[in-house]
């Protein structure tokens, strides 16, 4: 079958959940005989699209530099272009441009949306975005084929709101990990193995990164490092002021990073912290699972995944008990876990989502 796949930045190489998601899923997709054809925006690739990318073809469509436009204007231009492509499905990832879906339908296209997460509770939205995005949720959910949710709680959440009982689960996944051991770019960074504390985002409110800063700086682990691994979609007033905070406080900011430099900082933490006020189903949290790294992470239900105990949670926003935490657990000297992490093996969200495909095209 041909997929056309919009509602990502693109990929290889770029920042985000859904970035990940897309980059890790359709080449497997391809691989099992479907043409698949992603549509990556303009402002956040690089490289020549023709190329493609392990056997996915890649086109660049116009998106303005702007994160109010972008996805919708984005969206619109991959739909004309689905339709002209003759897509047998068109793939919408996320809730924003979800908001096209009944125009894709109205020209004739079969959609199934990837809801990744109700992203109007973001902080960063005023109110007439989180109600374009509310809307998105809501016309992806009534007007596509299929609908597919990446973790239980956005699915009882869309069956509850909408009444769609037909939403099928499949989560986001992780691939079993390249361990270094090399630390040439930890030494580059003035890090040393085992003393330092990792936290991965993009730096919007909603990753709580400002709320983390305060609290390793009041729990003062001796020795330890604060790291950040991320940066800015769109610079503004937040990641000036939360770049700030951390020299401040003297955090070490590589900025986005991947492949050797992401392996090296994750073989080499103490521990793993995510301190978000909301998350759909968190890559980041699971690839530090993978490499077995103890973590704390915020108690919102989006980070209630199954291998995680109640030990490795503290309350959303509460400074004063992340930071507690932080210093008991670097005090007793972290040591790896053992996950099983085989619910979120990539070749079978793979299967699992051309199943749905498949049952898409059969229903008249």
């Amino acid at each position: 079958m041909r997929i056309v796949v919009t509602g990502t930045r693109g990929f290889p190489g770029v920042q985000g959940g859904v970035e990940t998601h897309c980059e890790e899923l359709y080449p497997r997709i391809a691989a099992m005989g479907h043409e698949v054809i992603v549509t990556r925006r303009k402002p956040f690739v690089r490289g020549d699209a023709s190329a493609g990318y392990k056997g996915v073809a890649l086109t660049d469509v116009y998106a303005p530099s702007s994160k109010y436009l972008e996805a919708v204007v984005h969206t619109f231009l991959s739909v004309v272009a689905a339709r002209r492509l003759k897509a047998d499905i068109l793939h919408v990832h996320a809730v924003g441009p979800a908001l096209l879906v009944p125009f894709a339908r109205l020209l004739g296209l079969k959609v199934v949306m990837t809801n990744h997460g109700a992203d109007y509770e973001r902080k960063k939205w005023g109110r007439l975005a989180r109600f374009m995005l509310r809307s998105g949720e809501r016309l992806g959910t009534r007007f596509s084929n299929g609908i597919i949710a990446v973790s239980e709680y956005i699915k009882y959440n869309l069956c509850r709101k909408y009444g769609r009982e037909d939403v099928v689960t499949v989560y986001n996944g992780v691939n079993r990990p390249e361990v270094s051991l090399s630390d040439d770019y930890l030494k580059f960074l003035g890090l040393e193995r085992g003393r330092y504390v990792i936290a991965l985002g993009r730096f919007v409110p909603e990753k709580g990164f400002d709320h983390l800063i305060d609290a390793f700086v009041k729990a003062s682990p001796a020795g330890y490092r604060l790291v950040i691994a991320g940066d800015a979609d769109h610079e503004d007033s937040f990641s000036r002021s939360l770049k700030d905070k951390a020299a401040a406080a003297g955090v070490i900011l590589p900025g986005f990073v991947k492949g050797e430099k992401l392996r090296q900082l994750m073989s080499g933490a103490a521990l793993y912290v995510m301190s978000s006020s909301h998350e759909g189903l968190p890559i980041a949290l699971l690839e530090a699972m993978s490499y077995g790294l103890d973590v704390i992470v915020s108690d919102i239900p989006a980070n209630r995944i199954a291998p995680l105990g109640d030990g490795c949670f503290y309350p959303s926003g509460d400074t004063e008990s992340l930071s507690m935490r932080i210093g008991s657990a670097l005090e007793h000297n972290p040591a790896r876990r053992s996950y099983d992490l085989s619910m979120y093996d990539w070749d079978r969200i793979a299967s699992r989502t051309v199943e749905l495909y498949r049952t898409v095209l059969d229903k008249q």
